[in-house]
């Protein structure tokens, strides 16, 4: 019966530490965003608007935006007079929170993160180049290490774009 309890009990606080991202997490976010030239020059004092469903946020860099988490992509432009606009596009990604609903079966609590946006987290420190259209993923970024970004894909052109009768085509003699 001792046994019992002390299993019961390190599961229960397993459930409580590493589930719902709603106790776990935060509503906003802190984003550091600095901006750079393409010779690679500091740009000080640049306007970086992020925007995602939850709203509008403004920053000058070197500086730190307080975000509202998001499943959504948030987007960035950073303006300066002299400089070439910088444009970003930041991934949002499913943060731990997440992961601890779906391993501990907090059905609804997963549901009311991703409802709520405290199941996503995005990059904490981006460096945005002006003049170039980035995308940045904090997939395999380290903690207090800035995440570069690589250069966004253009979609493909109406031309480009083949069909499903095309491709049979290609396979016929």
């Amino acid at each position: 019966m001792k046994k019992l309890f002390q299993y019961s009990s390190l599961v229960l606080i397993l459930m409580i530490f590493s589930g719902c991202a709603s106790l776990t997490k935060d509503t906003y976010q802190r984003m550091q965003i600095e901006t750079y030239s393409k010779d690679n020059s500091f740009v000080s004092n640049a306007k970086c608007r992020a925007k995602n469903e939850y709203g509008d946020w403004v920053a000058f860099t070197s500086g730190t935006l307080t975000i509202h988490r998001s499943d959504q992509n948030l987007l960035v432009t950073c303006e300066k007079d002299g400089e070439l606009t910088g444009y970003a596009t930041v991934i949002s990604r499913a943060n731990d929170g997440m992961i601890g609903n779906v391993f501990f079966g907090g059905g609804v609590g997963a549901l009311l993160d991703h409802h709520n946006g405290n199941a996503y987290s995005y990059p904490d420190w981006i460096r945005i180049i002006m003049g170039e259209n980035l995308v940045f993923d904090r997939w395999g970024s380290k903690s207090g290490q800035v995440v570069l970004g690589k250069p966004a894909v253009e979609p493909p052109s109406s031309s480009d774009k083949t069909t499903i009768v095309d491709n049979i085509r290609n396979f016929l003699p």
